[in-house]
């Protein structure tokens, strides 16, 4: 008999378990499900969460995008302002998934031409105490062929009708970056609703050296003449670090708007390698990029300074230590078009995306803005 009631209490609780992480139940993730998927490491919870996305397991409470949340970011026309950054769906996995979680647009990647294991483990660490992760996973992908695949097969089946981005990276031992990058325009230019070129992350020796000015110069120059023979006209995004110097902002700046060099847009920003003192994770002095919460300060500076610096004229994609509708309308003041998540994600699961976007839509309605567009820039327009 106790055989028994323990197995009708256990397939109840497994039952229950199951409906409240499918419906996206807020106060089931917040207080039961994500501090037990902390207690696993970092990378193994990601592939369960990858996983959960990519098989449907995971859900979320219906919410109606409202009028003032719809918006247009490189000529194309979003449901809602709020995306998935790179990094968290880097094989192309669980685009539809993300899709239906409630993202406007979802960026798989960095995919590099040839398939690459990246950093031996561990290398990915959470910071619970700061609402932050470290990770050093350095391009881990499965190559141009295998992604790209996926992606067509997405295509043709009907599966999926959202906005899909494609982050590009360049092989660790690769002789030509610039190589690497017009490679991967050539290959998923037909397939992408936008392309990006990530010269930002800190886990691939000397990548992040390709944001010097010389060396920028030749890069784009070479990208974005790939990108004009394409047969459609695919927006083309350069990913930058957060941790660069005034003179090095300025430098992109001035670069991005050269007519050999003129990228569609700019995402800021990457992970960062600095360490705030106020770090309070035994993890604090993991080698690798952190994001979360430490990043949100760094990123809305440096979306500032090129929103101004570019006179508004350059589309910007806001990242870093987004959690909620007000940090995610504080990028779009500071002149953010749209925003992307991935480590608040990571922390709270489904139930944040809408959190998000109804707490914005209702800052968005509360300061008289009709809509996205109407509010992007307006915190340098009060000075």
């Amino acid at each position: 008999m106790f055989k028994k009631i323990t197995a009708i209490g256990g397939g109840f609780l497994g039952l229950s378990s199951l409906y409240f992480v499918h419906s996206g139940n807020e106060t089931f993730y917040r207080n039961i499900l994500m501090p037990t998927v902390w207690q696993l490491p970092a990378e193994m919870s990601h592939k369960l969460a990858l996983a959960s996305c990519k098989y449907g397991i995971m859900g979320q409470r219906k919410f109606v995008d409202s009028e003032r949340l719809k918006t247009s970011f490189v000529d194309i026309t979003l449901s809602n302002p709020v995306g998935i950054a790179a990094g968290f769906d880097k094989q192309a996995e669980a685009v539809s998934g993300l899709h239906k979680i409630g993202f406007g647009f979802v960026e798989i990647g960095s995919v590099t031409p040839e398939p690459q294991p990246g950093n031996p483990k561990p290398r990915c660490f959470r910071l619970v105490e700061d609402r932050a992760i470290i990770n050093r996973f350095g391009f881990n992908s499965d190559g141009h062929d295998k992604v790209l695949e996926r992606i067509e097969k997405l295509r043709k089946n009907g599966s999926f009708a959202g906005v899909l981005g494609v982050n590009l990276g360049k092989n660790k031992t690769s002789p030509s970056a610039a190589d690497d990058y017009v490679v991967g325009i050539e290959r998923f230019g037909p397939v992408a609703d936008y392309l990006v070129i990530n010269i930002s992350s800190p886990n691939t020796p000397g990548l992040r050296s390709l944001q010097s000015r010389e060396n920028l110069i030749e890069l784009l120059s070479k990208a974005v003449a790939a990108k004009r023979k394409l047969s459609r006209n695919v927006p083309l995004l350069l990913k930058i670090a957060p941790d660069l110097i005034l003179e090095e902002l300025n430098d992109i700046s001035e670069i991005i708007e050269l007519e050999s060099c003129r990228v569609d847009g700019v995402i800021i920003s990457n992970t960062t390698i600095t360490r705030p003192p106020e770090l309070q994770s035994r993890f604090r002095n993991e080698v690798g990029g952190l994001s979360g919460a430490p990043l949100r300060d760094l990123s809305t500076k440096a979306i500032a300074h090129v929103y101004k610096r570019t006179g508004g004229r350059v589309p910007i994609v806001g990242v870093g230590g987004i959690s909620s509708g007000r940090e995610a309308y504080d990028k779009i003041l500071a002149g953010a078009s749209v925003v992307q998540l991935y480590s608040a994600f990571a922390f709270h699961g489904p139930p944040i995306v809408n959190k998000i976007k109804s707490e914005l839509d209702e800052l968005l309605r509360k300061n008289g803005f009709k809509n996205v567009a109407e509010a992007r820039g307006m915190a340098h327009k009060s000075n």
